[in-house]
């Protein structure tokens, strides 16, 4: 109840200060604001979220839809922006939090199985959209007068945005939760093998889209060597800056939290700078320092924690309030439907992987909850579909903002749960027994 008590009075004060300040000084504090307001706020629903045993991700979320400008309007548009600041700094920190799950001599007796279960995924997924895509298309909202090989290439390309996934989301939703065991790690695994497996398929089906419509040559391949180009710079980058970091644990190993984040700032920097993925340098930098840097125990663990909590909270909050409601809006039940066929093939997909794989009854029951978020790779996905096919971009974009919409609201619940039940949430293992 106390806490209740202060989330309302901080929220009737900003929205007392935003009515006071107006003009210019309302446009130059509306940065300041937003993050004092956003750090406080969304970690008091966040707790609240806890206490009800939900995802503090999932508060962070809500806090930012309902006081964003699509609903109160406490988070004006310019302060939302603002939040945005964090951005790369948290899907970068996110990201080496995934790197450093990661212990292969720990997970290699599983790796196979976890890559058995993951195509089979991918493979169900993607054939169920496309086909119900294809069936479906005079009713979608994307170019219903393409047909014969034209209509079949765009809806590669939707396709891929409805099938990916969130690893952003997956991730903080384990690391908040402090999740230890075989679920979280199984679902790790899939989301990051499985984001790498998106962004390829991605690059094959907007060459195909390209070919078809007319606009590249069958031998031209500059957007798939572009990617791959990417991915492998991405991936050295981050071993280089992984490596480096492991030196410094191994001989200095003072002051993690800050050096953390000053690997993070420059992971950023260099990737923006370079063009490069962020994502994937940061999850090769959590991964080489995982499995080359000295075993630190839970101090590296704790440092992550401590320094990303407060990048979680402006990250996930700014999200909520950007989340489009007009955009889902306009395309709602078109995108309550894909989301529906989406989370059937996504059970139906971990049922059939989770028996190919050899996985256990409950492993098989649950592995799904953590599939069903999107988020930042999508919306980027989208973001070049619009860039690459003006023609009918726009419209494969509003449906992944609306998808995103639902899904990342959504997602975060259902894993959080799915965590708990299956004795994880903590560090703790199904038999109640705290993991190292």
């Amino acid at each position: 109840m106390r806490r209740l008590l202060a989330l309302l009075l901080l929220l009737v004060l900003t929205a007392t200060v935003r009515g006071v300040a107006s003009g210019e000084a309302a446009e130059t504090r509306s940065t300041g604001l937003a993050l004092g307001f956003a750090l406080l706020a969304a970690a008091l629903a966040g707790s609240l979220f806890e206490h009800l045993r939900l995802p503090r991700v999932s508060g962070y979320l809500v806090f930012g839809l309902m006081c964003g400008p699509y609903v109160a309007d406490i988070i004006s548009r310019p302060m939302a922006r603002g939040l945005q600041i964090v951005n790369g700094l948290a899907v970068t920190l996110i990201a080496l939090i995934a790197g450093l799950e990661m212990n292969l001599a720990h997970l290699r007796p599983r790796l196979g199985g976890m890559l058995r279960m993951g195509s089979v995924v991918l493979a169900v997924v993607y054939a169920g959209v496309f086909a119900a895509i294809m069936v479906a298309w005079p009713w979608l909202p994307i170019a219903p007068e393409a047909s014969g090989m034209e209509r079949a290439a765009i809806a590669s390309v939707v396709t891929t945005l409805i099938v990916s996934f969130s690893p952003t989301v997956t991730i903080a939703v384990i690391a908040e939760s402090r999740a230890r065991g075989p679920l979280s790690e199984l679902v790790l695994a899939i989301v990051v093998l499985g984001d790498l497996a998106i962004i390829l398929a991605f690059a094959l089906t907007m060459q195909f889209a390209r070919w078809a419509t007319g606009g590249a040559a069958p031998g031209d391949v500059g957007l798939l060597a572009g990617l791959s180009w990417e991915i492998l710079a991405s991936i050295a980058l981050g071993a280089i800056l992984g490596a480096s970091f492991a030196l410094y644990l191994r001989h200095v190993g003072r002051e993690l939290t800050l050096v953390l984040l000053v690997l993070c700032a420059v992971l950023t920097a260099l990737a923006a700078r370079l063009h490069l993925d962020a994502v994937l340098a940061a999850l090769a930098a959590g991964l080489v320092t995982e499995n080359l840097g000295p075993r630190s125990g839970n101090l590296l663990k704790d440092a992550v924690e401590r320094g990303a909590l407060p990048v979680l909270i402006l990250f996930f909050a700014g999200a909520g309030a950007s989340l489009n409601l007009e955009v889902l809006a306009e395309i709602g039940v078109a995108a309550v439907a894909v989301s529906a066929v989406r989370l059937a093939l996504i059970r139906l997909g971990a049922r059939w992987g989770s028996r190919a794989a050899g996985l256990g009854p409950l492993l098989a029951q649950l592995s799904w909850t953590g599939l069903v978020s999107q988020g930042g790779v999508t919306l980027g996905l989208a973001v070049l579909v619009t860039s690459g096919f003006p023609e009918w971009g726009a419209e494969a974009q509003t449906l992944a903002v609306a998808l995103i919409s639902l899904h990342v609201l959504v997602g975060p619940i259902l894993f959080r749960a799915a965590l708990a039940r299956a004795g994880e949430v903590g560090g703790l293992d199904a038999a109640g027994e705290g993991r190292a």
